[in-house]
């Protein structure tokens, strides 16, 4: 999989300005606030739909324009794919192949990439939610059945929640087993496909690791809790497990079980990452799990997908660097940095200069 050109009209500091991207490493560099991290977000907007850093799509447009446009000539194993966005100040258009799509889960899957930045730090040294977005994310690029049970169980545990909090104590507990059955269906596909996923990252993960330290640390990656058996098996036990939480959902007005509550362990040296971790040890293990998500694209799908490394160059040392350019030798890459000499090392590469939204020669 490969991405061949980029074009962007009015998206953020861009006015208009169309990349070239190369099959291997592709260099965005320039001093900071220039525009290369908006670059690799529209990249990322492309195959998922979202923003990386803003909640509403308007904030993409350029200031003093009304729309704004990205269009990515792409390619993976089916052929050639053209996927284009149009952004307006109220709504958006996305096109795949000139066929307009209605919803996210039509868009996963013509381009499958990985993103990684300093931010992801989150992923280790936040609360379960990041990691919980990072699994939701990696697995509805290849698995549009995980993406549309996510959605359906998003909205009936909305719902769920605001039946808690009503008042009428009968209403809600003749009302809850109706949404419960309903909830925990698409529970079990979203809990299986977790676990399907876990099972493939942990030992990659574990490689990554050993590979980037040296072997010096250790790093595990386990679900917090295991769920075992079927969907049907597990859809039922998560429906035992509702019930038996109804007094606590309904003194606290939301639903304290199910797979929105669950989290990974994540542990360096034995160690909870989280509590013990330094910066660089949730750096480098942050870093492991991007690498692994690149390689469980290559055993589903056949292909590489594209990675998207912005400004993660410059919280790395030296070996660690070099380790890291070894590692995406085979993967199509977009690497934003401020200066390309010191992160290059003599690897072969396209290198773009981008200075206030242009492409500089």
């Amino acid at each position: 999989m490969k991405i061949k050109k980029l074009f962007l009209q009015n998206f953020r500091n861009y006015e208009s300005e169309k990349f070239e991207f190369s099959e291997g490493l592709n260099v965005l560099f320039g001093k900071n606030g220039q525009g290369k991290t908006n670059c690799a977000e529209a990249v990322f907007y492309l195959y998922t739909g979202t923003s990386l850093r803003i909640r509403h799509d308007k904030q993409l447009i350029r200031m003093g324009a009304e729309s704004a446009k990205i269009i990515a000539e792409a390619e993976n194993r089916y052929g050639n794919v053209t996927i284009e966005a149009d952004i307006y100040e109220n709504k958006r258009e996305i096109r795949v192949n000139g066929s307009k799509i209605s919803k996210n889960a039509d868009l996963m899957g013509h381009i499958n990439s990985v993103f990684f930045s300093p931010g992801e730090l989150r992923l280790i040294q936040d609360g379960p939610d990041e990691r919980r977005r990072f699994m939701n994310i990696s697995i509805s690029q290849t698995s549009p059945a995980y993406y549309t049970a996510l959605l359906r169980y998003n909205k009936i545990l909305d719902q769920r929640n605001t039946l808690l909090k009503n008042r009428d104590i009968s209403m809600v507990l003749d009302t809850l087993p109706v949404w419960d059955e309903q909830l925990c269906k698409y529970a079990a596909v979203i809990v299986k496909k977790r676990a399907e996923f876990v099972e493939k990252l942990a030992p990659c993960a574990k490689e990554y690791h050993a590979f980037l330290t040296d072997g010096g640390e250790e790093l595990v990656i386990k679900p917090e809790r295991k769920y075992e058996g079927t969907e049907e098996e597990i859809s039922k036990n998560l429906l035992r497990r509702l019930e038996n939480n109804y007094e606590k959902d309904l003194r606290l007005g939301f639903t304290t079980v199910g797979p929105h509550r669950d989290d990974l362990d994540v542990l360096i040296g034995g160690a909870d990452a989280k509590s013990y971790a330094s910066q660089g040890q949730m750096r480098t293990a942050a870093l492991a799990l991007k690498l692994s998500e690149v390689q469980i694209f290559k055993t589903l799908s056949g292909e590489n997908p594209i990675l998207v490394l912005d400004d993660v160059m410059s919280e790395l040392d030296l070996p660690r660097r070099k380790k890291l350019l070894k590692c995406i030798a085979d993967v199509q890459t977009v690497l934003t940095c401020t200066h390309a000499e010191r992160v290059l090392y003599g690897a072969e590469c396209n290198k773009i200069r981008i200075e206030n939204g242009r492409i500089k020669g």
